[in-house]
């Protein structure tokens, strides 16, 4: 039961870092914006491809790093746990920050360019492969089951693909794009702080095993 809890933790801390605002959300904004939302949709399968990529690489050095030196992994959660709550901090930082999207800062692409669009925009972000690292460490037990070495990248992809998806849609409609800004202080706000929360949550049980 505890890896399908850490499994579900997981997903949250993926959610909250993917919906943080970010290259990401502005490409995939901007591509609904003046494109089309088929275009976003494609460009939200390319950051799910990317997204596995780097979920993939990050959970199988982790794994290797653990194996090799067991002492880390409480180092790793403390660490993890700090990032999580600097996350929060961000986000909670940038929530008063209006987003200025244009229809008129990308060349119009096509679907196939916007899907490499979205897989490269992700694979070249640093912060995504920080970001499942961090997750990753702080929240997986010390002896991983096979079958969450193959359920991870699967969980990463479909939170990647669903959020963006949403941002593409969302953000291709007038009216539902005017609420979503309206009220993205109050949503950036909410993230942050279940990131800061669930960030000390980690440190005091990394300290208190």
């Amino acid at each position: 039961m505890a890896i399908f809890a850490a499994i579900f933790s997981i997903a949250v801390a993926i959610t909250i870092g993917a919906m943080s605002p970010g290259p990401s959300f502005v490409m995939v904004a901007r591509t609904a914006l003046a494109d089309s939302r088929k275009d976003g949709l494609a460009a939200a399968l390319g950051m799910g491809g990317g997204g596995v990529i780097f979920a993939t690489i990050a959970l199988l050095g982790l794994l290797a790093l653990l194996t090799a030196v067991p002492v880390l992994y409480t180092s790793l959660k403390v660490l993890g746990g700090a990032y999580l709550i600097y996350l929060g901090y961000k986000i909670w930082q940038g929530s008063a920050h209006p987003i200025t999207l244009s229809a008129t800062q990308q060349p119009t692409l096509a679907t196939q360019q916007s899907f490499f669009l979205g897989l490269t925009t992700q694979i070249s972000n640093p912060k995504t492969a920080v970001v499942y690292t961090s997750v990753f460490a702080s929240l997986l037990p010390s002896e991983v089951p096979a079958f969450a070495v193959i359920a991870l990248p699967l969980v990463v992809f479909m939170i990647e693909v669903g959020w963006y998806s949403l941002v593409a849609l969302v953000l291709s409609s007038t009216v539902p794009r005017a609420r979503y800004l309206a009220s993205k202080k109050w949503l950036d706000r909410t993230a942050g702080t279940i990131s800061s929360l669930l960030g000390a949550k980690l440190i005091f049980e990394a300290n208190n095993p």
